[in-house]
């Protein structure tokens, strides 16, 4: 338990605040019991806001630029320059496109997997051979071919028109 703020705790607390101490800093100077956050709250409550400089340097410097010469307006434009003896630029390293998959099914693995590549399992998972579809997905994760088997219309059980269904359902409020 602290012994509470008394004006030597205060005191001590404005002045190593001003000197440019950190709240850990401080707490530590304190002691009994004075922790960080209790240091950060007195120093809200009393307003203190001003200090002196940071316990620590900034981490990073800010270097104002170089002030450039003003353009003189009151001569006239020369003219281009010609390079005589202009170095070749060498083009930066192009990153390798991924090579273009065939449109043959079972193609893909799991890490050739692309976003637009369809997702169709071919063969056991649990064996070597399995593979994925790798053609280009229309819309979705199927190709063209696998969406129509995986994707089939709805069928209506019976033959049942709406009609008929809907008599049959109003006879049980009836």
């Amino acid at each position: 338990m602290t012994a509470g703020w008394t004006e030597d705790r205060v005191g001590a607390l404005k002045k190593l605040w001003l000197e440019g101490q950190s709240a850990s800093q401080i707490a530590k100077q304190l002691g009994g019991g004075v922790t960080r956050n209790a240091v950060i709250g007195k120093v809200h409550r009393l307003g203190l806001s001003g200090r002196a400089a940071p316990s620590q340097p900034a981490r990073a410097t800010f270097r104002p630029s170089r002030p450039r010469p003003a353009a003189q307006p009151t001569q006239a434009p020369s003219a281009p320059r010609r390079i005589e003896a202009a170095q070749p630029r060498v083009a930066a390293p192009v990153a390798p496109t991924p090579a273009q998959m065939p449109d043959l099914p079972g193609t893909a693995t799991v890490m050739t997997l692309g976003a637009h590549m369809c997702k169709w399992p071919i063969g056991d998972p649990s064996s070597t051979e399995f593979s994925f579809c790798g053609r280009r997905a229309s819309e979705g994760v199927y190709c063209m071919e696998h969406a129509r088997v995986a994707y089939q219309p709805q069928v209506r059980k019976g033959g049942k028109d709406g009609a008929s269904e809907l008599a049959r359902s109003l006879r049980r409020y009836i």
